[in-house]
């Protein structure tokens, strides 16, 4: 073996003994998490090399590695995490190793489109950082309670590091159970957690992946070339509680081109600048996303649930606002006929008993908000695929159909994504006629006509008729009731 700067060669050493240890310690499977970054990558490399030094009869358990696919990862790097993960399983039969490789994505109702586009989540920020539950978590844990329902227990192997952060190494440490190997997972039962490289520093990954060649055949030259421009990575979490000290992944070469958390997209940018233009249509989208968020115009005026809140108003009323009590806010909005989950511009001031001012706080986009959404996108994946390549999907047909279903749920009768649909890509799906518009169009303007002469929500009553139409056919309809009861206490109905 060379020698090595840092003089850690026993420390790898030590390292691959352990893993041979615990991997014979017992019958409970193995779960790698592979994030295609440096420090999952010198953990599959690792237990890789220590598998190959044991004796075929003493390979006596599965080693899953799964990747967590978001379907918004750069696809730069989701080509290269699927190329790695085709190499690890053609090497592992080759050797006879008992690997086997997956990738694991959220349900196609819980993506980050369907979310977005679908329900119409805002995108994430910081103290809202719902999509790394949907697109990270959900789906790897619902992996690996597959596999506790099959195995009993199963032991998760992760690339976590002490020297990471101090948060990091409080949580390992709360987890570890006393002189034991492993790490109790914090909300799985019958999960536990193995970190092979737990005592390793960032120079520690560095030395291991250029002094031991790539069992597979990657590069792992070119994997620090990645990192050249970009100071972090992102990792396959598993586990809530350590969500928060792992970071966004904004900044990573390995994170979601569409992250709205961090302020700039130094990841993407950093490719852009190294000559890969294709990647610029992303990058101006991922911006749109930012600026579409804050404007409160694209947003509703009530949470998904109806609640309404108001939040501080700490500038100078603007000519033209309307300034009423907490007490007036119900018969201003009805003599005004304002719906708030489409109203735009809702130029009102709540004044509080003190005399301080609140405004209308936001929720979920409008409905016309994701159109123009789903518009950008799908001119965006034109763009791509005319500047790299012409089978990249941005956005799945699965995701389409299941973000019209969330539309029909949303009370747009009109059924206007597959034109949508059409009309941005020239393309016709086969669309699922079950999901067919209640009324017809001219049925709906004499609906709304109907609504106004009689003083009645059009909201409310399409929610109504929603209601209905799901328990129609059902023998026993119970919950019918309670369904129709909640949707009357609707916050913005009793105001």
């Amino acid at each position: 073996m060379e020698l090595n700067i840092f003089n850690t060669g026993t420390k790898f050493t030590e390292a691959k003994e352990l893993v041979k240890e615990v991997y014979l310690m017992d019958e409970r499977p193995w779960v790698v998490g592979f994030s295609g970054g440096k420090d999952s990558t010198a953990v599959v490399q690792l237990v890789f090399q220590a598998l190959q030094e044991l004796e075929a009869s003493q390979l006596h358990k599965k080693v899953y590695v799964i990747s967590s696919d978001t379907q918004v990862e750069t696809p730069l790097i989701i080509d290269k995490i699927t190329r790695t993960l085709g190499r690890i399983q053609k090497k592992a039969l080759e050797l006879g190793l008992p690997f086997e490789t997956q990738k694991v994505r959220p349900k196609v109702d819980q993506t980050f489109w369907s979310s977005i586009i679908g329900k119409g989540y805002p995108t994430p920020r910081q103290k809202f950082r719902w999509c790394t539950d949907r697109l990270k978590i959900e789906p790897a844990n619902r992996f690996i309670l597959d596999k506790v329902d099959q195995f009993g227990e199963v032991i998760m192997l992760l690339g976590v590091r002490d020297s990471e952060s101090a948060t990091r190494a409080a949580v390992m440490q709360s987890h570890t159970i006393e002189g034991k190997k492993l790490m109790r997972h914090s909300t799985l039962r019958n999960a536990f957690v193995f970190a092979p490289i737990r005592v390793f520093d960032v120079d520690d990954v560095w030395e291991f992946l250029l002094q031991y060649d790539s069992p597979w055949g990657d590069d792992n030259n070119e994997l620090l070339e990645l990192y050249q421009s970009s100071n972090s990575e992102c990792p396959l979490i598993v586990d809530k509680e350590v969500k928060e000290s792992a970071g966004s992944c904004g900044n990573s070469r390995f994170g979601c081109w569409t992250c709205t958390v961090v302020s700039e997209d130094k990841a993407l940018s950093g490719f852009i600048n190294n000559g890969i233009d294709w990647l610029r249509p992303l990058y101006d989208f991922r911006s749109f996303l930012v600026q579409i968020r804050e404007d409160h115009s694209k947003r509703q005026k009530q949470r998904m649930n109806g609640e309404v809140y108001l939040l501080p108003y700490n500038d100078e009323p603007e000519e033209g606002q309307v300034i009423i009590t907490k007490a007036e806010i119900k018969q201003y909005l009805d003599s005004n006929n304002i719906n708030l989950a489409t109203v735009e511009d809702l130029n009102i001031l709540v004044e509080e008993e003190d005399g301080s001012l609140k405004r209308f706080g936001v929720g979920p986009f409008t409905l016309k908000a994701r159109e123009e959404i789903l518009r950008q996108l799908l001119r965006t994946q034109k763009q791509v695929r005319e500047l790299y390549d012409p089978n990249v999907e941005l956005i799945t047909v699965e995701e389409l159909k299941a973000i019209r279903k969330y539309w029909h749920d949303d009370l747009q009768w009109e059924d206007r994504l597959p034109l949508i649909v059409e009309e941005e890509t020239g393309e016709t799906y086969d669309w699922n006629h079950n999901d067919r518009p209640v009324f017809k169009e001219d049925q709906l303007t004499d609906l709304e006509t109907l609504c106004q002469e009689e003083g009645v929500n059009l909201s409310v009553l399409k929610q109504l008729i929603s209601v209905e139409k799901d328990y129609s056919g059902v023998k026993v309809r119970r919950g019918l009731f309670q369904a129709f009861d909640k949707t009357l206490k609707q916050d913005f109905l009793h105001l």
